[in-house]
Parts: structure tokens; sequence; C-alpha cells
């Protein structure tokens, strides 16, 4: 019997089985953040250079972004808890991989870049597989606050990550941080063992199209261009996705710059306790009743925060505005999280919401592997003693900003602070994002709609099959009377 079957009501039960999925997900979050951020220390002091280390990130974006479509696809066609447990399984063994080559000291940077292709590959599998089966668990009124509760586990093992890692490095090697990470996805993959995860009926392919990947992969972008208001809020992230990867990808390398481990982790973690009130926050409330404006209006408070981030070498500077930024994410997402669950059938959320990463986050490698060469070559050497930039305008900048080591990068992030407040507004100036939610129909409205149309069309059949049977009989009573 399939689980389909074994799960009559898929929705009995959902919250207790989302929580247990989550439970694992949380651990194994835990382990990777550790090792990410070993990992990032042991680039960054090995290379020096911000490009090296924002090429990892580049290279590990891309592979997964252009399978995506078609993983999508796969995923609309496959068992998710099977896609699940399948791609977790194969990021502990690059974990692995990375632990054996460090014990036997032959670890190399594009080690880390192939291992981090493979990742990214898995998670454009994963990532709409774990979102399809929390639609499949929950009723949509959870929508927004089963996104709170994803954000603040990311965010609780993002403020635990540097601290344990911190501590760990006193006692360990990254060998031994690379173990506790493999060990921890055991227990994700123990969890959704444990659960059911039913998987929707398969979504036809439109008529006059043949069953094929490609096709069902297309049908994705097809989806969402026939609704303008889905496309435009695409468009409105593919825009804030490029100027928030310039500017998060270098935060590391400059607070690094003048504060060193100790200060770089401690900005993460008030970055991740921003990220966890805004979790909680949202899975408290739900977001705003008109979930855009959850998107919309939080979107401003990022410009505020970049003018901090990038304005002096203070850490508790940088702390407040890594805060303010990471309790905004939640938010933003979560709430448009909530609007393409709501309006998109579950049959395809896997290919609608792959083509959706594709485009939102294609421009992610473009900012950061700008982000790199603009502060390497641009603005670190002209916020140097003497530099271009630190003496212009009588040398108000370099007296607002500083100058020195990251004080370009500072430079950089300001000069970006005025572009999510821009995207904002003419996000709230469209009319296709700012009604979104009333122009297009829910997708369990429109199936419910369909299904009563398909059974008023069988009915009538009948009624006109049944019509079609009786009369040759009646024809037959009328003859036999008239020969009498």
């Amino acid at each position: 019997m399939s689980e389909e079957q074994e799960v009559k009501n898929p929705k009995k039960g959902g919250l207790k089985r989302f929580f247990t999925m989550q439970a694992g997900q949380i651990l194994s979050l835990l382990g990777s953040g550790l090792t990410n951020f070993a990992l990032a220390i042991w680039v960054f002091q090995g290379t020096e250079s911000v490009t090296q280390y924002v090429l990892i990130t580049v290279i590990a974006g891309l592979p997964g972004l252009m399978i995506g479509p078609f993983a999508g696809a796969l995923v609309d066609r496959w068992n998710r808890k099977a896609v699940l447990i399948v791609t977790d399984s194969i990021q502990a063994l690059c974990t692995l991989a990375i632990a054996i080559l460090f014990h036997f000291d032959v670890l190399a940077v594009w080690h880390i870049y192939i291992t981090a292709a493979i990742g990214a590959m898995t998670a454009a599998f994963q990532w709409p597989a774990y979102i399809a089966a929390v639609t499949t668990m929950l009723d949509k009124k959870h929508y927004a606050r089963a996104q709170g509760v994803i954000a603040f586990g990311q965010s609780g093992t993002l403020i635990a990550a540097p601290i344990l890692a911190g501590a760990l490095m006193t006692v360990t090697d990254l060998r031994g941080i690379i173990t506790i990470d493999f060990i921890t996805f055991f227990f994700a993959i123990g969890a959704l063992l444990l659960i059911k995860i039913p998987n929707p009926p398969r979504q036809p392919v439109p008529q006059g199209t043949k069953p094929s990947l490609w096709n069902e992969a297309v049908y994705g972008w097809t989806f969402i261009k026939e609704r303008q208001g889905l496309l435009s809020l695409l468009t409105f992230f593919a825009i804030i996705n490029l100027v928030v990867s310039m500017a998060t990808i270098t935060v590391f390398p400059m607070v690094f710059s003048f504060g060193g481990k100790v200060a770089a982790g401690t900005a993460m973690s008030f970055g991740a306790a921003g990220m966890m009130l805004g979790g909680m926050f949202l899975t408290a409330t739900g977001g705003p009743k008109k979930k855009i404006n959850g998107v919309l209006g939080y979107t401003l408070l990022i410009s505020v925060s970049f003018f901090m981030l990038g304005l002096k070498p203070s850490l508790w500077l940088v702390c407040a505005a890594a805060l303010i930024f990471q309790f905004t994410l939640p938010i933003i997402n979560g709430c448009s999280q909530a609007i393409w669950m709501t309006k998109v059938p579950q049959g395809l959320l896997g290919r609608v919401f792959a083509v959706r990463r594709l485009i939102a986050q294609f421009t992610v490698p473009l900012g950061d592997f700008a982000a790199g060469p603009l502060s390497d070559m641009l603005f670190e050497p002209r916020m140097g003693e003497g530099g271009s930039f630190a003496t212009a305008f009588g040398g108000l900048v370099g007296r607002v900003v500083g100058v020195g080591p990251g004080r370009g990068i500072g430079l950089m992030i300001i000069c970006l602070a005025i572009f999510p407040m821009l995207i904002g507004l003419w996000g709230y100036l469209n009319p296709h994002v700012r009604n979104v939610e009333t122009e297009l129909i829910d997708a369990d409205v429109l199936a419910k709609q369909e299904a009563e149309a398909k059974a008023k069309a069988e009915e009538e059949a009948k009624a006109a099959e049944g019509a079609d049977n009786d009369q040759p009989a009646d024809e037959s009573k009328a003859e036999g009377e008239a020969q009498t």
C-alpha cells in the first residue's frame, strides 16, 4: 500500500509530523553551521582574499540553480520523503569526504569548491521537496507560521554554531568539527524515517503537450508567466537578492579585518539573534493579514541596516545592524512563501518553486562574484591612507567612514543601502505586486472549482448517455402502438 493511501487525511497530525521533521533538520543545520564557520576561517586565513572567500559561494550556487527546474519536475514525480532522505545522505558523504581529506593533510580550496557544488545540486532537489512536504502536512492558515518556525530553527543554529565552533576549535581541529557535522545527519534522516509524508496526485501536463521531463520543467515557468502578480513578485526578489548578496557576502571579511574571528563570530551571532526574533514574531502573529505588506514594508528596513553596517568600524554598530537586517528576513521570506504556497497547486509545487528559485536567485551568484573584485580592486585600495575615495570631498568620506582595512567594504555597503528602499517603493507602486493576493485565486479554491466542474460534466455526460439509451426503446414502443 502506498504512503498516499495510508494517509487518508494528509493534514491529520500534520503539526506533529512537521515538528518532528524540523527537529531533525535543526540538528543537522547546527552541524553544518559548525563546519561552515570553521571552513570560512580556514579559507580566509589561508588565502587572505575576499574574492577567494566569495568564490566558494558562487561555485556552490550556480550548479544548483542550473538544474533547479529539472530537479523540481522530478520532485513532483518522485516520492518526496525519499528525495529528502537521499539528499541528506549525499550531503553527509560530502562532509565525510572533507574530514578525510583534512585528516590526510591534503585538503585544498578546490576540494571545498567541488563538495560545495555537489551540496548545492542536492539542495536543488531538497528545497522544493521540503516545501512541498510542508504544504501536504499543514493547512494553509499555518503556512506563514511554519516559515517562522523554520526561520527560528535556522537562527538558533546560527547563534549557537559560531559560539560552539569557537569553543570546539580550542580543543579539536577542523576534522573533529566536521565529524560532529557528519553525525548530525543521522538525526535528520532518522526523523524523516519516523514520519509519513504524503504525495499529492500528479498534476497532468496541459493538453497539446507531450509528458516529458523538459515539458514539465518548462511548465513551471509557464505557470508563473501566466500570472502577472507572481511574475512581478519574482522580479522584485531577483533585484533585491542581487543587492543583498553584494552587501552580505562581504560582512564577514569586513568585521574580520578590524576585529578578528571573535568579532566576526559575535556579529554573526547577533544577526542570528535577529533572525530568531523575526522567526518568533512571525510564528506568534502569522505576519500581516495582507502578506504582501510584510514583504514590501520590511524591505525598507534593509536600507537602514545596510547604512549602519558600513558607517563605522564599530563591532556594536555592526551587531545592531546585523540584528535589524536578519530580523526582517523571516518576515519577508515567510510572507512571500505563504503567498506562493497558497497560489500554487500542490501537484505543481516542485517545478514551480524550482523555477521560482532559479529566477529569484540567479542574481545571487552575480552579486557574490561582483562583490569580491569590487572590494579587492576598487573600494578597499581607494579607502586606504591617501586613497581617492578616502580623500573625496575634502576628506569627508574618510573622516565619516574611516580609513584602512575593511573601510572600502563599509563604503560599498553604504552605497548599496539606497537600493532596497527604491525596490520596496517600486513594489508598492506596481499594482500586480501590491494586489497579488486578491488578483490571483487560491490553489485550493481553484481545485475545488475544477472538481465541481468535472463532477458536473460527468453527471451531464451520464444523463446524455442515459437519454441516448432510452431513445431506441421509446421508438420501438411507439412503432408497436402504431401497428396495433
